[in-house]
């Protein structure tokens, strides 16, 4: 590799990031022209440019979306919306409460962006059903959106990254993460409610308004959504069941999307039309841009150097990533630095001494996934959002968001610490605990035996 190649991939990353972060252009362009220029530049061969880009991960991203494309004109997901606003008896705490928890799981089992789109619409209209500030609802959904897609394999494009790139499926994210990520949104939603206490109050009048909405009108296509569940059961079950099968979850994804297209035989134009098109070129530039940095050596030597810092110590490592990651994707999109961070992590475990590298792969999912929560640019549910809220007239600024928001990801990041210091010292815990309850056990069969041997004529003796 010539020298000058690699000075100019680094100036090009870094060009390109610049640009992505400042939003000076569409973030899909820059990733796009700086991969171009990589592959003018002959920093990557063009014969061989595809293979640096994960197909997994884009097979994925388009097969769920086209199944979302489909279901979203049930109207589903507005059901559910208003169903649980209804279930909170119009109290404001309860709703936000309410839309939080459904957003966060519709959010582990869809993408967050996705998510937010069918859920904000239908939250301005209850806040304005009841006159009330819609702001609080609308920063309890950015956080649960981000906080439930960390749970599973297809929430949060950096879980379904992460999961393409080391072969861990869908049923170790919900056993590894899903424990931690439960807890995270009970903790955000009590202390959001204490945030937002005195902001939420209305009277009774106020409160019943919301039984003037009829959730089942918003249904508008039962014979649609019967399919659409069923074709979306077939495939959660597919990706519980996919590393058993030896399936890539591209393959189940896709197969979910067109056999969704084949029952329905809906016209293809509008479901492909929902998927997210720029999101996915975005990717591809990404994948691109980061691999010509693999290619030139780069990551290689970023590992080596993040190996001398921590000593090759796992657990060192692993809460190096889970702030790293935290702190960094707070200002800057989630995506792009886990595109970076997974060849890293892969050559540090190559380089050193770290034979368990799920560690770090848990550790960089909450970092990544969760630490968006702290600005309103760092994940793109949150810009989403502050979309729609404008064009609203509602402004969500800055510094606004990021009093409320950034102290809670601090705590979520600390629970995560926890839990992954927890995760670590398991076998040791638990081999700590079998000891010492086989210790107890042991005690007690042999001072019940003594007891036992003792005879009542032998008590009467001794107290002679």
């Amino acid at each position: 590799m010539l020298h000058y190649q690699i000075y100019l991939a680094v100036v090009i990353f870094i060009a390109t990031y610049i640009l992505i972060v400042s939003e000076r252009i569409h973030r899909t362009v820059a990733a796009f022209v700086g991969a171009a220029i990589i592959i003018l530049a002959g920093i990557i061969p063009s014969d061989k440019a595809a293979g640096f880009i994960d197909w997994n991960t884009i097979g994925l991203l388009v097969g769920m979306m086209i199944i979302v494309g489909v279901t979203r004109e049930t109207g589903i997901f507005e059901f559910l919306a208003i169903r649980a606003a209804q279930a909170a008896k119009g109290h404001p705490l309860a709703i936000l409460s309410s839309l939080a928890f459904v957003t966060a799981f519709v959010s582990a089992f869809l993408d967050n962006v996705t998510t937010v789109l069918l859920i904000v619409p239908v939250t301005f209209a209850i806040a304005r059903k009841l006159d009330l500030n819609p702001m609080p609802f609308l920063v309890a959904e950015i956080i649960a959106s981000n906080v439930g897609g960390t749970a599973t394999l297809i929430g949060d494009p950096p879980n379904i990254m992460i999961g393409s790139a080391t072969r861990l499926g869908f049923m170790d994210f919900i056993v590894n993460l899903a424990p931690v990520v439960i807890l995270i949104q009970i903790v955000t939603v009590f202390l959001l409610e204490l945030i937002y206490r005195k902001d939420l109050y209305i009277s009774l009048d106020r409160r019943n308004r919301i039984f003037e909405f009829d959730a089942r009108a918003e249904i508008k296509d039962y014979h649609l959504l019967r399919k659409s569940l069923i074709v979306l059961g077939l495939v959660i079950a597919g990706f519980l069941l996919h590393q058993y099968l030896h399936i890539e979850s591209m393959v189940v994804a896709l197969s979910g999307a067109a056999l969704l297209l084949l029952v329905t035989r809906t016209d293809p134009e509008r479901p492909l039309n929902a998927v997210e098109w720029p999101v996915i070129f975005f990717f591809i530039g990404l994948f691109l841009l980061v691999g010509a940095l693999e290619r030139v050596g780069v990551i290689s030597l970023l590992a080596r150097l993040s190996l001398e810092a921590t000593h090759s110590a796992t657990i060192m490592s692993g809460m190096l990533i889970l702030w790293l990651s935290a702190l960094s994707s707070a200002f800057i999109d989630n995506i792009p630095f886990v595109a970076t961070m997974i060849p890293l992590i892969k050559e540090m475990g190559r380089l050193g001494h770290i034979q368990n590298l799920n560690f770090l792969w848990w550790c960089l999912s909450l970092g990544a996934c969760l630490g968006g929560n702290g600005t309103i640019i760092g994940a793109s549910a949150n810009v989403v959002v502050a979309g729609i809220a404008e064009k609203r007239g509602l402004l969500i600024s800055f510094i606004g968001y990021m009093k409320v928001a950034f102290p809670l990801m601090l705590v979520s990041i600390v629970i995560s610490s926890g839990y992954m210091f927890l995760w670590a010292f398991l076998p040791t815990i638990l081999a700590a605990a079998i000891t010492l309850s086989a210790a107890i056990i042991l005690y007690l069969i042999l001072l019940l035996s003594r007891r036992s041997t003792i005879e009542p004529g032998d008590k009467d003796a001794d107290t002679h």
